[in-house]
């Protein structure tokens, strides 16, 4: 009996563990129910009893089943009004779940139900506004991370698919949004609720926005105590800017994105320079010269290395926002300035960092200052920052303002030394410095003083200016003079103690962090411009040309490459009638990152990052500026680095359209014919838009490329059948380009090839080409070149060895027909006579193939269903022969049609060999 009641105390534990407890100690007869005596009890209930069931279980996972299964129950009580909102009143009450896991599987089924409320019960069309919004909202403020996560993506999901009205969003969401950005709100959940802010903004338009959320996005992007709530404003900054509008964004926001650009956090300085060119695309090209470029002057010159890198990667998207039709001679798109690039981006697959740091812990995080951008050099970077941060802050981000905006009088004074001296030759394009909003009031700055131009720059190449333009500033070249001697004569009358005292503040401020390579560099800039604000105007000009050459020998490339920032206001050498295009310190800064300094100062890959924007700064710069950039071109198109080479090589046919064929012939194809011979991870690009260049050349100078097609058949790689199958696809399109001698002479080889390669999916490419081949020689006279191809078609894949040749053949004939490439009496003549004879082959596949090109393509042909020829008995007995055959699939594919007819399908049944 002992034995007994041990086994009796196990069954009963392990009966317990089903929560069934049907043992009756009188009889000692154990009852143990089986799994289909409770799914014979659950079917028993109705859709609302299971769910009162299990929504009540004491079992975590039984209500996290209930939530998951509510969709279901809706669908299964969907006739009933009333069941339906018994189901949407159960959600109410699951909702208020201590388990943070029913909580998040409820929030995750909430769209799928609002959906489902939308499409099927538009009776009641308040349910997703009485019973499920309110939870989405309630879950914002969650206490736990998970829940605030899902209900913040379920939100974002519902106002995507617009299944919100428009007054709930107004009365019910952003004012939570409001009261959780409030200053008592938990920091976390104020994080996370200006982030579904910015996100959402796009979604509900610009009068809601502007209304409701733009007011407190303002408000946060001045959070003193966080940083993090800083850095998410930052960082969605331009997505605001899209929404409300150029108006509401130079009113608003302006000011608070040059504060969060002067933010003594270097993440949000960084963030700030990521999105710089969202926020230029939303205003005018005048605040765009006049502040935004200043502004930006001074993010990459940050004593940040990872603010510099941030902003030389956003410098050429930055520079295109300036591009105008009357410069580029293109119409262009503030909207879609970074078409090219990302077109150019998709291409090469090619995979960008993102650091991210909003989903760390604020106790975590408040102590550091920031991540860095490379982890593996976190601790280094971390410590370097910190101990800098707000010297450094004090010198870029507490200059004056005039510090860093350039004035017409001082545009007047540079021209006058320019015309005085004539040291300098710079591209005489309409790069000019950015006049500022206080230009009339003639005030001059301490950077005009000192102007590191004329000590730094390396002199640029000559533009020559068009004839017009050159007669329009001829005439108004005496009124110019006139009005310089003025300016030069009251500039140092501007220059005051009060700002030669903050120079020298700002120097003794930064002493104790000179052993800093990057802070002595400052140290030193701002020490040549006190003694430079000691001068006079005249004595400025002459000291400054007579002393360019030994300075360039005194300051080290770093310290020229690294903090031309604070600097360059140019000597502009034409008229002020010409249209400003970019201003020049954006151009210079643009031109210095093939420096090999840079690399070492800034970011390892800049140069690539100069390569990926440059279409876009050659556009706006138009082709007449093009000498500008030439230089900058080749040294990307001679780098060491593959990656930069393989850059220029997938956008080299945009930059062609951008210059104009005479351009193109004389300075890009020669890079052109080097990418030609380079890395197949640098061919590939020229390859993929082989056509697109092609086409912007002379006849002649097309002709050239004939005698270099046949090297795309050789790569690095063997295995490498993806180049050759780009091969096939662009040799389609150069079939336009060529005549009919050309195409027989020269791609009929190549196409053949590659009909004969390893790989299939070459090959099925391949079949398409001999077939639009075939379809070019045929329209084009004399009528010999068809003819002989034919022929050699037969020759070299009917009558192959190999049965993979013959039915090379099937498949060529079997495109040739469905494409319409060869009327049906010529193709009867001279291929049909072949195609017939593969009846006998000895191999089934290609008797399964000509089987199914005669059934469900060839007598598809009008010609065949009306026109009574020798032909068409051919291929009738043919048929019948093949529907006798002695491999059952032979016999099926010529008795019956088959739902498919198309070519792949046929390929991927017959496969030959591959790997």
């Amino acid at each position: 009996m002992a034995d007994l009641s041990l086994l009796q105390e196990d069954l009963q534990e392990e009966i317990d563990g089903f929560g069934v407890d049907d043992y009756s100690s009188e009889s000692d007869v154990i009852i143990i129910p089986s799994a289909l005596d409770f799914v014979s009890q659950d079917e028993m209930l109705t859709p609302l009893g299971r769910l009162d069931k299990y929504a009540a279980s004491e079992n975590i996972f039984n209500r996290q089943m209930v939530a998951r299964s509510l969709l279901d129950t809706l669908k299964e009580v969907s006739d009933d009004e009333r069941d339906c909102i018994a189901v949407l009143e159960r959600v109410s009450r699951l909702a208020d779940d201590s388990e943070p896991t029913v909580r998040a599987e409820l929030m995750e089924q909430v769209p799928h139900i609002a959906m489902f409320c939308q499409e099927n019960r538009p009776s009641i069309p308040y349910a997703f506004s009485k019973y499920l919004l309110p939870i989405v909202v309630r879950y914002l403020a969650d206490q736990n991370n998970q829940v605030r996560k899902t209900s913040q993506a379920a939100l974002l999901v519902l106002l995507e698919q617009e299944l919100i009205e428009r007054y709930d969003v107004e009365a019910k969401v952003c004012p939570v949004l409001v009261e959780l950005t409030a200053p008592d709100s938990n920091d976390d959940v104020k994080t996370e609720a200006v982030a579904i802010m910015c996100k959402m903004a796009s979604m509900v338009g610009k009068d809601i926005t502007e209304r409701l959320i733009l007011p407190r996005f303002c408000e946060m992007c001045c959070d003193c105590r966080m940083f993090h709530v800083r850095k998410v404003c930052a960082a969605n900054f331009g997505d605001i800017c899209s929404v409300v509008g150029q108006q509401a964004t130079e009113e608003m926001l302006l000011p608070r994105f040059f504060q969060l650009c002067s933010d003594n956090v270097w993440g949000v300085r960084k963030a700030c320079a990521e999105c710089f060119m969202a926020v230029s695309c939303a205003t005018s090209q005048e605040v765009r010269r006049t502040k935004l470029s200043t502004l930006f002057i001074n993010l990459i010159s940050d004593p940040s290395r990872w603010v510099r890198q941030a902003a030389f990667q956003s410098l050429g998207p930055f520079i295109s926002t300036f591009a105008n039709p009357s410069s580029s001679g293109q119409f262009f798109k503030e909207e879609e300035c970074k078409n090219t690039e990302d077109r150019n981006l998709a291409e090469e697959h090619s995979n960008e960092r993102i650091v991210d740091t909003e989903d760390i812990p604020t106790h975590e995080v408040q102590s550091q200052i920031e991540l860095p951008l490379d982890a593996g050099e976190s601790d280094f970077a971390e410590t370097l920052e910190n101990d800098k941060e707000e010297s450094n802050s004090m010198l870029v981000h507490s200059l004056p303002e005039t510090m860093f905006h350039c004035t017409s009088s001082s545009e007047s004074c540079q021209e006058a030394a320019n015309k005085n001296k004539q040291s300098f030759d710079c591209c005489s394009i309409a790069v000019l410095p950015a006049p500022a909003p206080s230009s009339q009031e003639k005030t001059l700055s301490d950077q005009e003083l000192y102007n590191s131009f004329n000590f730094w720059r390396t002199p640029l190449p000559n533009i020559d200016i068009d004839l017009e333009l050159q007669e329009t500033a001829e005439t108004l070249d005496s009124e110019t003079q006139e009005g310089e001697q003025e300016v030069v004569a009251s500039a140092s009358s501007n220059v005051t103690m009060a700002t030669r005292k903050e120079l020298e503040e700002m120097i003794e401020n930064l002493e104790p962090h000179i052993d800093d390579p990057d802070v002595k560099a400052q140290v030193e800039v701002l020490s040549a411009a006190l003694r430079a604000s000691s001068l006079g105007p005249q004595e400025e000009t002459t000291a400054g040309i007579g002393k360019s050459v030994d300075s360039e020998n005194e300051l080290s490339i770093k310290d020229q490459l690294s903090f031309t920032s604070i600097q360059d206001d140019p000597v502009p050498l034409i008229s002020d009638t010409v249209e400003d295009i970019v201003p020049q310190a954006l151009l210079d800064q643009y031109l210095s990152m093939t420096d090999p300094s840079r690399a070492q100062t800034v970011d390892t890959e800049i140069a690539k990052h100069c390569a990926y924007s440059l279409p876009g700064v050659a556009l706006t710069l138009g082709r007449q500026n093009w000498h500008c950039l030439k230089d900058t071109y080749e040294t990307l198109a001679s780098d060491m680095q593959w990656k930069v080479r393989r850059t220029l090589a997938f956008s080299i046919h945009e930059l062609a359209v951008i210059l104009g064929d005479q351009l193109t012939a004389g300075d890009l194809v020669p890079v052109f014919n080097g990418f030609l011979k380079d890395l197949d991870e640098v061919r590939i690009g020229v390859l993929k838009h082989l056509h697109d260049f092609l086409k912007l050349l002379h006849l002649d100078k097309r002709r050239e490329y004939l005698y270099q097609l046949q090297e795309f058949l050789v790569t690095d790689n063997s295995r490498n059948w993806r180049f050759r199958a780009e091969l096939a696809e662009q040799l389609i399109l150069l079939l336009d380009l060529y005549s009919a001698r050309d195409i027989y002479d020269y791609l009929r080889p190549i196409a053949l090839s590659l009909c004969a390669d390893k790989v299939s999916s070459v090959r099925w490419i391949s079949f398409k080409l001999v077939s639009e081949m075939v379809k070019k020689l045929y329209s084009a006279p004399p009528p010999t070149f068809v003819v002989d191809l034919m022929n050699e078609l037969v020759e070299t894949f009917c009558r192959c060895q190999k049965w993979s040749g013959r039915q090379t053949f099937a498949f060529i004939c079997q495109t040739i027909i469905e494409d319409d490439c060869l009327p049906m009496d010529q193709f009867a003549e001279h291929l049909l006579p072949h195609l017939l004879l593969l009846a006998s082959d000895r191999v089934p596949n290609v008797r399964v193939l000509l089987a199914k090109t005669l059934r469900q393509t060839l007598l598809e042909k009008e010609y065949f269903l009306t026109c009574v020829s020798a032909h068409q008995e051919a291929v009738e007995q043919t048929i019948v022969a093949l529907q006798m055959d002695n491999d059952n699939d032979v016999k099926y594919f010529a008795s019956i049609h088959p739902a498919s007819t198309k070519i792949a399908d046929d390929a991927m049944s017959t496969a030959s060999s591959t790997y």
